[in-house]
C-alpha cells in the first residue's frame, strides 16, 4: 500500500491528522488531504516534510 499518515506539527509535537492519506491538492492557502475511504480534511498550513519509506506527511500551519 502506498498511502501515508498525515501528522500537524506544532511545538515539536506531531499530532495524528488523518490516516490513508493518498491525496494532497495544494491550494492558495491551504492543504486538500483525502484518504482511501474518501474522507476529506482542509488544513490551512504546508507540507514540510515527506517520509515516503515510513508512509509519513508533516505540515505544520501557516
Amino acid at each position: 500500500m502506498c498511502e501515508a499518515n498525515a501528522y500537524l506539527r506544532q511545538d515539536n509535537k506531531e499530532e495524528l491528522l488523518l490516516e490513508d492519506v493518498d491525496k494532497v491538492v495544494p491550494k492558495d492557502d491551504y492543504l486538500e488531504l483525502e484518504n482511501i475511504f474518501g474522507v476529506k480534511k482542509i488544513i490551512k498550513g504546508m507540507i514540510k516534510e515527506m517520509h515516503l519509506v515510513e508512509h509519513k506527511i508533516i505540515i505544520e500551519k501557516a
